[in-house]
């Protein structure tokens, strides 16, 4: 299978975090990309339960810390609900995403993901007192 090779970015283009994700095609929606990426993510945690999640969005119930977000001990992530999150993230333009250095517009535009390409992940801060 192709492997795509996704980085969480700073706004700033400082790498957060570096990934690879198996693909099945070689173009997907961005909402498949999304719904992928963040049933990956919750897969290995639950898998794992290292007690911190590094993924695109912050789980319900966890708090923030310096690399991910910290759950209770034993603590499942539900993915149908990351997966909301995030789309619903992406819709709110609190990250952005980038398929081959461009910006992907809507949910449903069609991205190529063939051989070489990478997608990136912009989070977005909030402004404080902004």
């Amino acid at each position: 299978m192709p492997i795509l090779t996704i980085l969480d970015e700073t706004a700033s283009g400082s790498i957060l975090r570096r990934l690879e994700l198996e693909i099945t095609q070689e173009t997907l929606t961005v909402r498949e990309l999304i719904t992928q990426r963040v049933h990956d993510e919750v897969t290995a945690y639950n898998a794992q339960q290292s007690g911190t999640f590094q993924g695109l969005v912050q789980p319900t119930e966890s708090e923030r810390t310096l690399n991910g977000f910290r759950l209770r001990p034993h603590q499942l992530i539900d993915a149908e609900q990351q997966v909301y999150r995030a789309l619903e993230a992406f819709q709110q333009n609190r990250f952005f995403v980038l398929v081959n250095e461009r910006q992907a517009e809507s949910l449903d535009e069609q991205v190529w993901l063939g051989a070489g390409a990478t997608a990136s992940f912009i989070k977005l801060t909030p402004l404080v007192g902004g």
